[in-house]
């Protein structure tokens, strides 16, 4: 092709008009690479950075091979975490707005199976999930892949890496053996091999290089001599960079805890995301966290993976990560869609060896800076602009965003502008509003109606 306008793809005219609603112009470099293959029906394996555009890739791809006719199961995309899931059927449903009667159906561990038996029951187009729960649909009965053409692996390290193995192999059994198969990942270790190996038929390989530009990512790399004063050093990173938006990497749940607890006390704003938390609580976390009323995230990586956040300020790495690739996709969360991102990284004399293979494989020397002076603890700590309201009213009481964004700005409330993002779920919304009015946010809420109904609201603190 001698451009990477999407017009240049053998895609359905509904698709390509879509595309240009929604002003994708230019394919990104894995999506001008991978697409050709995939509309061919190949299979492929494709690696790229978080942010590289694969979820359009593989969703042009299977929609474009769809037939919306035949409503039965043609397409499943397996995800390692339900916050993944989601936000891949969200941009499946995106690029599926110009094909009508089209059912994109999420399947995941952690929400009520009634609904999903029922919803399974009146079919579907294209099933996305995990794979535990698939898994569970599967040998039940409730779910047949029969006319399945497409089987999408998205994030399969991680999935791997979670013990989804033993799941996988039986959802692999029961799908019919000629199908097209798509791998796309930012990392592809050693243990995914057997499994492409084994699912696929001559694949097509396509590899964007992981590394970042100085220009959309700045690194910076702090000496430290061991955990109490890595704790100390990120107080003093949190407290020079005074971001909106923090992630911090950490490798294990005790770490996660340990730092967050830490942080808390000194008065940082902050959550912990790990795989111990129960669902709802990792659903309220990363709702808080995306829309910027909780400054600092503290998390492992398979926790992170899924995390959907615009503009997020700065990364810090709390270990090293002895895998080169995982500190790419760390960092690689920060500087996205031409944005400007920091990326802080601690280390200690013993983990001279993983700065070794960092410098090797991202061809930088590492030169250690000056960590901020302690006079930056004396600074008061900064606040999130925003806060988070919680209304106990979503989808299946027909709540809109509209519904709440009125109610808000009616007579006596608060200006359009102070209103932020807006999130619904089967049986819960949450609005973010500028801190300085959230509490006649929730009396505006609490005292008023929607949908002529009275629902609770509660702030988070």
């Amino acid at each position: 092709m001698q451009s990477n306008d999407f017009s240049q793809l053998s895609l359905h005219p509904s698709l390509l008009d879509n595309l240009k609603t929604l002003d994708y112009k230019e394919m990104t470099p894995i999506q001008a690479q991978s697409l050709p293959p995939i509309l061919e029906g190949k299979d492929v394996i494709a690696q790229g950075k978080t942010g590289s555009g694969k979820t359009a890739a593989f969703a042009l791809g299977l929609l474009n091979n769809l037939d919306v006719k035949k409503f039965r199961v043609q397409s499943l995309v397996l995800c390692p975490t339900r916050e993944l899931a989601d936000q891949v059927a969200k941009e499946i449903r995106k690029l599926a707005r110009a094909i009508h009667n089209i059912k994109v159906l999420t399947l995941c561990g952690g929400t009520p199976m009634g609904p999903q038996i029922g919803s399974l029951e009146h079919g579907a187009h294209i099933i996305v999930g995990t794979p535990g729960r698939i898994e569970d649909h599967l040998s039940r009965g409730r779910l047949k892949l029969n006319h399945l053409n497409t089987l999408v692996l998205d994030e399969a390290d991680r999935m791997l890496e979670m013990g989804f193995q033993s799941a996988l192999d039986l959802i692999f059994s029961l799908c019919p053996a000629q199908r097209q198969n798509l791998l796309f990942s930012a990392t592809f270790p050693e243990g995914v091999k057997p499994i492409a190996k084994r699912l696929m038929t001559d694949p097509v390989s396509v590899e964007v290089a992981s590394t970042h530009s100085n220009d959309s990512i700045d690194q910076v790399f702090y000496k430290v001599d061991d955990n109490r004063h890595r704790s100390h050093a990120v107080r003093l990173v949190l407290q020079q960079a005074k971001s909106e938006s923090t992630v911090i990497f950490c490798t294990t749940k005790r770490d996660v805890q340990d730092l967050a607890s830490d942080l808390k006390d000194y008065g940082f704003n902050v959550l912990a995301l790990h795989g111990d938390l129960e669902q709802r609580d990792r659903d309220q976390t990363l709702v808080r966290f995306a829309n910027k009323s909780v400054s600092v995230l503290v998390a492992t990586d398979v926790a992170a993976r899924g995390l959907d956040v615009d503009n997020l300020d700065a990364v810090i790495n709390y270990h090293i990560s002895s895998d080169p690739e995982v500190h790419v996709h760390r960092i690689g969360r920060t500087g996205r869609a031409g944005g400007k991102g920091k990326a802080y990284s601690l280390f200690a004399e013993k983990e001279f060896n993983k700065i070794g293979r960092l410098e090797e494989f991202l061809n930088i020397t590492v030169e250690p800076s000056p960590l901020p002076d302690n006079s930056v603890l004396d600074q008061p700590i900064q606040k999130p602009k925003m806060a988070t309201l919680q209304i106990d009213g979503g989808k299946k009481q027909k709540v809109r965003a509209g519904d709440i964004l009125g109610a808000l700005t009616s007579k006596g409330g608060i200006a359009g502008s102070d209103v932020g993002k807006i999130q619904l779920s089967d049986n819960w919304a949450y609005v973010a509003v500028a801190s300085n009015v959230a509490n006649i946010a929730l009396k505006k809420i609490s005292e008023g109606k929607l949908k002529g109904r009275s629902f609770r609201v509660r702030k988070f603190k």
